[in-house]
């Protein structure tokens, strides 16, 4: 399911928005996401058409793309749970 508003979690995500609000897209087992601005979605683009193009196998597209993407997710309740277990293990 996809909102469109946006909640500034700290002072640099107005910053990072330009004003703007970004539309949510909630996920069963993640949580709530963000779409990524346009210039991280141009990133994702290239990532796609050099897995395309045969340049970088489709595996390691995935694996950068998903990784990259859940990085900027600073706040995503999977990701903290995620980092928790790691400490403990």
């Amino acid at each position: 399911m996809v909102k469109g508003t946006a909640t500034a979690l700290d002072g640099r995500a107005g910053d990072q928005m330009g004003g703007s609000e970004r539309p949510h897209v909630s996920l069963p087992v993640i949580g709530t996401l963000t779409v990524p601005p346009v210039d991280r979605l141009v990133f994702y683009g290239v990532l796609g058409a050099l897995g395309a193009f045969g340049v970088v196998e489709w595996p390691l597209v995935l694996v950068i793309g998903i990784g990259h993407y859940l990085t900027e997710q600073r706040f995503s309740p999977f990701l903290r749970e995620a980092g928790e277990a790691a400490e403990v293990a």
